[in-house]
This record gives structure tokens, C-alpha cells and sequence, in this order.
């Protein structure tokens, strides 16, 4: 019960790896709130973890516009009575060269990364500074790290995470708030299925050389990373309990990349 009667949100949690990472949270004895910008999903998948609501809740939330930010955030608080975690997840995906990318989907693509992440840190550190303590949580990507076709607002986004986690990381620490990253590789979520035809349309190559020859090309066992892989690392975060480790970001991806 690594984080028994500890409190966390978790952005884009109705499914995917958002999903995963409530149910390991609620396993080891969070309070867990489902914000998702789907309503129904975001409480079907709070009922579903904790049939009674006591311990879970579902939160209608589009990360991108700051009074639902706001409101979610405050919401949580109001029903459990505190904050201690953060997990900022939520993330779309639109695959194009950047010389025919649209800028309505650039900036989309970064309000709901970026945008999203700030609007929830500010307003979760604004309960966690009051309790002298937390755990903020982005869910980045390799592509934090490295760049790949066709993803120039996707990549340029994750890279933003770093750097806010490393600003927040430093404000935070008086506080006795944290910041990290965990940066997956590819997981077999819908968002990843999604990218395969697409690319395979873009690259003018087949869906299986996709798989083969993009996504799992550097892997050290060619296989996909899966949301259990990425729940542990964020539970890793979550229950770790000191300044130590800040500001860092570790790295999920069966050997893509290495640092």
C-alpha cells in the first residue's frame, strides 16, 4: 500500500495507459479521480476501480481549457481533501510531414500537451503548496528525447515537459513538491494503433514495416512497451519520498533509447 490515503488525478485516465495508471494507484490505496474529457468514460472507469465511489471519482476535463482545469482540480479536492499527485497524461496524436502540417492541428496538438500540462501543475501545486507536499508526474515520451517523421508538434511538446518538469522541480522543491517524467516508448494503445495506417499511408510502406522498421526498429527485443510497464514506473514516482529524486526523467522503452 505504497500510497494509502494519498490522493491523485490523472488526466486522459478513461483509458490507455491514463487507465492503467489509476488502477495501479487505487491497488496500492490512492484516492483516485478520472479526468477524462470524456464524462461517461471517465466515470464508467471510476466505478469499474471502486464499484462504492468512495476512493474513485470520474471528472469531465478537457485539459486545455483553463476553467475545467480549474473546476476538475478544485472537484477533487473538494471530495477527498486533498491533492498529493499529479498525473498529466492526456495526448492525441496527428502524423504529418511539417511542410503540409495544418496550423490549427499544431496548435491543438499543443494546447492539449503543453497547455495541459501547465493549466494542471498550477493548479494542483496551488493545493499541494498549501500541504507542503506532492508529486507531479508528466507522461512524456522517447520523443522527449529524440525526433522522428512526421511528429513536429508531438516531439516539439514532449521536449516542453522536460523543461517545465525541470522548472516546477526547482520552484517546487521548497514546498516539498517533485517533478518528473516517465518517457514510454511505443505501447499498444488506441493512439498507437491509430499511427500505423497513417504512417504506412505517409511512408509508403506497409503497416507491418510500420511496426517493424519504425516503431520497434531499435529495440532491444523488438517488442511493444506495455501500460503495465508505464503504470510501475509512475507508481515508482508517486511513492518515492523525498527531493532526491526530481527534475529527472526515466525512461520506458525496452532499450530504444538509452541515456
Amino acid at each position: 500500500m505504497r500510497l494509502k490515503d494519498k490522493t491523485a488525478i490523472i488526466t486522459g485516465a478513461a483509458s490507455g495507459i491514463g487507465k492503467q495508471i489509476a488502477i495501479a494507484f487505487a491497488r496500492e490505496g490512492a484516492n483516485v479521480a478520472i479526468a477524462d474529457l470524456d464524462q461517461r468514460a471517465a466515470e464508467a472507469t471510476a466505478r469499474e476501480i471502486d464499484p462504492s465511489q468512495k476512493r474513485s471519482i470520474g471528472v469531465a476535463m478537457d485539459v486545455s481549457d483553463e476553467e475545467q482545469v480549474e473546476a476538475g482540480i478544485a472537484k477533487t479536492v473538494q471530495h477527498f481533501g486533498r491533492l498529493d499527485i499529479l498525473v498529466s497524461n492526456a495526448g492525441i496524436q496527428i502524423v504529418a510531414p511539417v511542410v503540409d502540417f495544418e496550423f490549427a492541428k499544431w496548435k491543438k496538438m499543443l494546447a492539449i500537451h503543453l497547455d495541459g500540462a501547465f493549466l494542471t501543475t498550477r493548479a494542483s501545486l496551488r493545493q499541494m503548496y498549501k500541504q507542503k507536499s506532492g508529486s507531479i508526474i508528466y507522461i512524456g515520451s522517447v520523443h522527449s528525447k529524440e525526433a522522428s517523421k512526421l511528429k513536429a508538434p508531438y516531439v516539439a511538446a514532449k521536449h516542453g515537459l522536460l523543461g517545465l518538469a525541470r522548472v516546477v522541480a526547482k520552484e517546487a522543491a521548497e514546498h516539498g513538491v517533485r517533478a518528473n517524467v516517465v518517457c514510454p516508448g511505443f505501447v499498444r494503445t488506441p493512439l498507437v494503433d491509430k499511427q500505423i495506417p497513417e504512417q504506412a499511408k505517409e511512408l509508403g510502406i506497409t503497416e507491418q514495416e510500420v511496426i517493424d522498421n519504425v516503431m520497434l526498429k531499435d529495440t532491444v527485443d523488438h517488442q511493444f512497451t506495455k501500460v503495465e510497464d508505464i503504470a510501475e514506473a509512475a507508481l515508482f514516482l508517486a511513492a518515492f519520498e523525498s527531493n532526491a529524486l526530481t527534475g529527472q526523467s526515466i525512461i520506458v522503452s525496452h532499450g530504444w533509447f538509452m541515456e
